[in-house]
Parts: C-alpha cells; sequence; structure tokens
C-alpha cells in the first residue's frame, strides 16, 4: 500500500551527511562580507567619486600604464619560471631520497616564514653591481639589482613555494609502476613525462601557477629595495600606490587600486577557466 505522498509525487530532500549546512553557509558569507566585500566595495565606491573623465585620465596615464605592464608583466614571467622549476623541485623532493632532503624540504617553506623585506635587502645585498653575484654577472654585462630582472628575481623567490607545495602531493600520489608501464610499452623519458605523467598534473600545475601569479601581482615588501623604483623603468604598482597616498592623492591611489583589481580579477577568471578545462579534459 503506498502513501498519499507517494502518489501525490512528492519528494523528500535527503538529510545532509554533515549537519549545519545552512549555519555554516550563513558564516561564510558574512565573513567573506565583512573581511572582503565590503572593503573591496569601498575601493571601488571611493574610486568612482572622481568620475569617469578623471578615473580615464588616471587609467590611461603613461606613469600608470607603465606601472601595471611592469607589475602584471614580472609576475607573469616569474609565475612561468617557478612552473618549471618548482615542479622540478616538487618532483626531486618526492620521487629521490639523498642526504639533506628534509632540509631543501624546510628552506622551501622560507619565503612563507621570512619579511619580504628582509628578502628584499637579502636579494638587493646579493645582486647588487658589487654583491657576490653581481660582481660575477657585470662582466657579461648582466646588469640585475635596479631593473626588471630583479624584480623577476624577487617574485620567483616568493612564488616559488606556491607551486612546489600545490603539485607535490599530486606527485605522491602517482605510482611508480605507471612509469614503469609506460617503459614497459616503450614509451622513452620524454613521452612518459608529456603523455602519462603530465596530465594528472595539469590542474595541480594551473593552480600553482595562479597562486604564485597572484602573490607576485601584489608584492611589495621584497620588490621595492631590488627594483630601484624608477618610474617608467621599475616601477611597480603597489609603490606607485604608496607614492600617491603620501602626495595625499587618495583618489588616484584609490583609482589605481581598482584598476589592479579588476585587471587581477580578470587574469585569475581567465586561469580558473582554463584549470576547470584542464580538469575535464585530464580529469
Amino acid at each position: 500500500m503506498t502513501t498519499a505522498p507517494a502518489k501525490a509525487g512528492w519528494r523528500f530532500r535527503q538529510p545532509s551527511v554533515i549537519p549545519g549546512f545552512g549555519l555554516t553557509l550563513g558564516f561564510s558569507l558574512a565573513y567573506l562580507t565583512l573581511i572582503i566585500l565590503i572593503p573591496l566595495s569601498g575601493l571601488v565606491w571611493r574610486s568612482a567619486s572622481l568620475g569617469w573623465s578623471d578615473f580615464f585620465a588616471i587609467a590611461t596615464d603613461r606613469r600608470t600604464v607603465k606601472a601595471l605592464e611592469i607589475s602584471f608583466g614580472t609576475a607573469f614571467i616569474a609565475a612561468a619560471i617557478n612552473v618549471v622549476f618548482g615542479t622540478i623541485v616538487a618532483w626531486v623532493l618526492v620521487r629521490y631520497r639523498f642526504p639533506g632532503r628534509r632540509v631543501i624540504d624546510a628552506m622551501v617553506d622560507l619565503p612563507f616564514a621570512l619579511p619580504t623585506a628582509v628578502a628584499g635587502i637579502a636579494l638587493t645585498t646579493l645582486y647588487s653591481p658589487k654583491g657576490w653575484m653581481g660582481a660575477l654577472l657585470a662582466p657579461l654585462g648582466i646588469k640585475v639589482a635596479y631593473t626588471p630582472l630583479g624584480i623577476v628575481i624577487a617574485l620567483v623567490f616568493i612564488g616559488l613555494p606556491f607551486v612546489v607545495r600545490t603539485v607535490q602531493p599530486i606527485i605522491e600520489e602517482i605510482d611508480k609502476e605507471v612509469e614503469e608501464a609506460a617503459a614497459t610499452l616503450g614509451a622513452n623519458r620524454f613521452q612518459t613525462i608529456f603523455l602519462v605523467l603530465f596530465p594528472g598534473l595539469a590542474p595541480a600545475v594551473v593552480t600553482g601557477f595562479a597562486l604564485a601569479f597572484a602573490r607576485g601581482v601584489g608584492e611589495y615588501g621584497s620588490v621595492i629595495f631590488i627594483a630601484g623604483n624608477l618610474p617608467y623603468v621599475s616601477e611597480i604598482a603597489p609603490l606607485l600606490i604608496v607614492i600617491r597616498l603620501e602626495e595625499y592623492d587618495y583618489a588616484a591611489a584609490t583609482a589605481i587600486a581598482t584598476i589592479m583589481l579588476a585587471l587581477s580579477f580578470l587574469m585569475l577568471l581567465v586561469i580558473n577557466l582554463i584549470q576547470s578545462r584542464t580538469r575535464k579534459r585530464y580529469g
């Protein structure tokens, strides 16, 4: 005998395995609103008080455009470098056992704990024309400190852990038998890496790139010392914002910050779409 609700076609929602969804969702939305949405909304509202003409004038100013170009360009290059070498470092730490491995593994996280200003001073001292590395590169005509190249090196330093710690757990899940099976079927090392191993690592690699890129765009402390901060040459957008604040030009500072926010969101959105398609393709 069927019950009345069943005859009427009623459906009852299955209880969640983890209770308290409504409470946790409300807490998450409230937390995100207070910590992220309200400050960002205030930033956009403050820049909107300029008017479109003034905002457009600040956005198209040659110094602003060049600072944004340097910030996003160097962050992209540094993230791309970290993708290659960070993946190699993660592979070595997982696949090989050697003396000092734990020390190297701990050193990967050093940029997380080290104050960025200290890192910037150390890198500047090392790569200045009279520094240990700078003195060796100077005869080759390579100048690192006070150039965009120095910014890239600083961003590589602070972004490497993001790639290593993102890719490392995925490598740990890959069985060595997969490589052995590929070799048994006649695949060489190149084919094993790019046709067998890389598809499983691709989503993590894209995530590591996004994290390193996002950190590099907004980096300030480790960059200002080694960059030289020359307008139109090695001046980053976060420094330009600080300069405008010191000039009490709060409208211009918030306008530049809003532009950075919009560009960062757009690029991260594109990266997330690529990551989603990568997971669907190789998942």
